[in-house]
């Protein structure tokens, strides 16, 4: 017989399969020996209560011999001789929509502006380094997109818009660890993620597809009011079935040529603010309430959110034992992000803080103009570089001394590697911003005892949280209500935000080209 279980254990237990096993038999009542198999289905951390404890749902086999289904694994067909698409960004939602389409019997051109993780590594560590930013490969552009070294979580509320255990199971098939298949909260890491983009990638061009990198995307191929191909910046004209956009939220020059062909775009508010950085340690102590983390628990996390003066302010990308990273795409601007190897092992935690803007906000910035968001966010990096001095250097100040308005003589130890400089973030950020982080960080420490200190710091700034244009679309069909064969996608159009909802978004994007070309066949 199968039964299905929830079980509690200690931290150093849930592991161990056989104190799992123990547990099972305990519920059940009956002797471990008659268990045949046990099986982690779901696991989640409770450290809500001393001591924290894991969550496990289990599926226990009693006195009966297991059937092991096949291993679950994509299904592809080859399609190098199958009409083309094309999908232009190598991101989540773009890779994901290559794969869709070959499953469907499409051959995808994938069209990145960026290079290879191989030298998009050389790339960043010059970032950090020296501070010089390649504008066409960083933190932002390049393979994988945004996320290939920007942590890696996957956990995503967008259950409702397609497979998520879908998704968790091709990248497994790709290598991600199948732990993401359990975890409540899955996370590959910036250390294994590059090569898991890079099984995907080998998998697209296995089956026929292409993927070409440094190949930006200038120009769109106009068909009356429709949209047929892409013009590179080589002048290569590329055409196909349809194009799905999948450009990013920091692809601001595709907004622009849009813009320019009178494609409509549509201003949307976005969140910015800061990255605040305490030392792990702390943030162990505070989230499960003893002097030092037990064995067997992660490095604490923290999820805060608060309403100020009508404004939403709250915790984005927490990145426990992890580091800050420069994600700006512009030598004279300075953006902050964050990300954690799988270990999660340094020894600072670091979160967003971020205050939402509305369209007033948007409107007071830049009128009617639907780029005013990209002008805010311009406006608002350009400061953050002045003030930290150049080379990607940030401004910073200590989280008390931000909070009471009062400068930071010197700061503590900070993980980001560029390097940052006292300044007053208050001189950087609109008033409006900063005066509802003050407020939402006095309130985050009465919530969280121990928060609120001067050996914490606030990194500037963090204004790419999502993107501050939408590309509009139709519901039925994901495709530009005023454009055909144009599929806006992921979260440069606004409607996803994180890798599992990108790759989700590129899956259904990719499934509505297929559905126009299987209607006019």
């Amino acid at each position: 017989m199968i039964h299905d279980l929830e079980i509690r254990l200690a931290p150093a237990e849930a592991g161990e399969p056989s104190a799992v096993t123990a547990a099972a038999a305990r519920r059940l009542g009956v002797a471990a020996s008659r268990l045949t198999r046990v099986t982690v289905e779901h696991r989640s951390l409770d450290a809500r209560k001393r001591p924290p404890v894991y969550v496990l749902r289990v599926r226990a086999w009693v006195d009966e011999a297991p059937v092991d289904a096949p291993p679950w694994r994509l299904q592809l067909g080859d399609v190098r001789a199958a009409p083309p698409a094309i999908v232009v960004g190598a991101g989540p939602a773009g890779l994901f929509a290559a794969l869709r389409l070959i499953e469907g019997g499409l051959r995808p051109i994938v069209l990145e502006r960026g290079r290879d993780v191989r030298g998009r590594r050389f790339d960043v560590a010059q970032l950090n380094r020296e501070g010089l930013v390649d504008p066409e490969s960083n933190y932002c552009f390049g393979e994988g997109g945004a996320g290939t070294f920007s942590d890696g979580k996957l956990y995503t509320r967008a259950t409702k818009r397609g497979e998520v255990r879908r998704i968790l199971q091709i990248l497994v098939q790709h290598g991600a660890p199948p732990g993401i298949l359990v975890d409540a909260h899955p996370h590959i890491g910036t250390n294994r993620l590059p090569g898991v983009v890079q099984a995907l990638r080998a998998t697209i061009v296995a089956h026929g597809g292409e993927v070409r990198f440094e190949t930006r995307v200038d120009d769109l191929v106009r068909s009356g009011a429709g949209v047929t191909g892409v013009v590179t910046r080589s002048g290569e004209r590329l055409d196909g079935r349809g194009v799905i956009l999948a450009t990013g939220h920091s692809a601001r020059d595709v907004y622009a040529l849009l813009h320019r062909h009178g494609i409509r775009v549509e201003p949307k508010p976005f969140a910015l603010g800061v990255r605040v950085e305490h030392p792990q340690a702390l943030i162990d102590r505070i989230q499960y309430h003893c002097a030092t983390r037990p064995s067997g628990l992660p490095a604490a996390a923290y999820s805060v959110v608060r309403r100020v003066e009508g404004r939403g302010v709250y915790s984005f990308c927490m990145c426990p034992g992890g580091v800050i990273c420069p994600a700006t795409t512009s030598q004279d601007e300075v953006v902050v992000n964050g990300w954690s190897p799988s270990s999660r092992n340094s020894r600072f935690a670091n979160s967003g803080i971020v205050v939402e803007t509305t369209l007033a906000d948007l409107r007071a910035a830049g009128g009617d103009d639907p780029l005013a968001g990209i002008g805010l966010q311009v406006a608002i990096e350009r400061a953050a570089a002045e003030a930290g001095g150049g080379r990607c250097v940030a401004p910073a100040e200590r989280l008390v001394d931000f909070v009471d308005g009062r400068a930071s003589a010197d700061l503590p130890a900070c993980s980001y590697v560029p390097g940052v400089r006292p300044a007053r973030l208050a001189d950087v950020l609109p008033p409006p911003v900063t005066a509802a982080l003050r407020t939402a960080l006095r309130g985050f420490g009465g919530m969280l005892r121990g928060y609120l200190t001067n050996d914490a710091i606030v990194v500037g700034v963090e204004t790419r949280t999502s993107a501050p244009v939408r590309v509009p679309r139709d519901p039925a069909t994901c495709m530009h209500p005023d454009t055909p064969g144009l599929f806006p996608c992921g979260e440069g159009a606004g409607a996803a935000g994180g890798i599992v909802s990108a790759a989700m978004d590129g899956e259904r994007c990719a499934a509505a080209l297929l559905a126009t070309t299987h209607a006019a066949a």
